[in-house]
């Protein structure tokens, strides 16, 4: 049984990583960011929004770069279930860590931040994640699963984040981990950041706060379904998957 939380008292923040060129969409992207890319008839935005939303997030935080304005006009033709603020980095692409520090003033503080990539579509339990968020009293915890990818993360024996792995066997007891595109951040983690005046990514600053013995861990999800949708190769599927959804 998942642990279960209930909405109406503990809420959450978000960040959706929405800034990004899309270059692997391209030419969808090329008129288009990759926000904006249509899956079932709705942008990967809304899809992100409405999901975080439904997990008890009140307050969304979108960073934009790519086609700014496209972005910042889409969220306001819409009503939405939560308040959403922008994030703009029209002058420079902050990547993930960047972005994050850059967006600090829009957070309250006062509440942990689910910090999504806009094109990740995933059934992974966000009341799952926050209940082992806590119970660990992590500073940040990243969603991560048992596939293969070219960028797996090193974590220890009680989860937490040690380094990235490298083309060396894993030696033991350490484990070699994908990330999700899903991570809880306690606010508490957003002034130990290097300031967002440049680009960085965050998942270096993970490591070395980790090293520094800050609680960075991990949620091993069990998601029957996730997506990155950031690759052609994965439309399709998106598709399929979001028409099964909403028979």
């Amino acid at each position: 049984m998942q642990p279960y939380i209930n909405p109406t008292s503990y809420t959450m923040e978000g960040f959706i990583l929405a800034a990004g060129l899309g270059t692997r969409l391209r030419p969808l992207t090329d008129d288009r960011p990759k926000a904006l890319v249509e899956i079932g008839g709705r942008p990967l935005l809304e899809h992100c929004i409405e999901r975080l939303a439904s997990a008890g997030v009140t307050h969304i935080v979108v960073n934009v770069h790519h086609f700014a304005d496209k972005v910042e006009a889409f969220l306001r033709s819409r009503r939405w279930p939560c308040d959403i603020s922008i994030s703009d980095e029209r002058e420079l692409l902050l990547d993930t860590g960047g972005a994050l520090a850059h967006a600090m003033p829009l957070f309250t503080l006062k509440e942990d931040i689910v910090v999504h990539n806009v094109d990740i579509l995933s059934d992974v339990s966000l009341a799952a994640l926050a209940a082992h968020h806590r119970r660990q009293r992590n500073l940040a915890t990243l969603c991560v699963s048992r596939r293969s990818t070219r960028r797996m993360l090193l974590f220890d024996r009680h989860g937490r984040l040690v380094g990235r792995a490298s083309e060396e066997p894993v030696p033991a007891p350490l484990t070699a981990l994908a990330f999700s595109g899903i991570t809880l951040v306690d606010p508490a983690l957003l002034p130990l950041l290097p300031a967002g005046d440049h680009a960085y990514p965050i998942i270096d600053q993970y490591i070395a706060l980790s090293q520094q013995g800050c609680p960075i861990g991990s949620f091993l999800h069990d998601a029957r379904r996730w997506l990155d949708v950031g690759k052609p190769e994965t439309l399709k599927q998106a598709e399929q998957w979001i028409a099964s959804s909403e028979r």
